[in-house]
């Protein structure tokens, strides 16, 4: 799939993040903005959560070399055209992404779309351009 006609199909993404009493939300609200900056969070039982787009983590898999070892855990995640993982809070608070849930729960990220197979393509290719942040 081109990122143009990523662009333009139909993607929803939705991310959330347990809050814990030992953690802020600020600090967790950081996590999940370092992947998904364009996020709309909202904070409700104990949680945030939001709407986003994967541009950043389609950047940030691409800038950590690790498609390769992506690419496997989206497609184990994928059910009918749902894809639905985790990335680990902690490294996500320093601008990583990591699919490792981590000792405080992870950032739960659920993706519909109609082409999972055309987004994970997306997502994991080496084809693309290249990115530089």
């Amino acid at each position: 799939m081109s990122e143009r006609s990523w662009k333009e199909s139909k993607v929803k993404v939705r991310v959330w993040a347990p809050v814990y009493a030992t953690e802020s939300v600020e600090s967790v609200e950081k996590a999940i903005t370092n992947i998904f900056p364009d996020a709309q969070l909202s904070f409700e039982e104990d949680k945030l959560t939001g709407d986003a787009s994967l541009d950043k983590l389609q950047k940030l898999l691409r800038k950590q070399k690790i498609r390769d070892s992506a690419r496997p855990v989206l497609l184990n995640s994928k059910e009918g055209n749902k894809i639905e993982f985790d990335l680990n809070k902690q490294v996500a608070f320093v601008g990583k992404a990591n699919f490792e849930k981590g000792s405080l729960g992870g950032i739960h990220v659920s993706i519909e779309t109609g082409d999972p197979d055309g987004l994970i393509d997306w997502l994991t290719s080496a084809s693309e351009v290249k990115h530089e942040d």
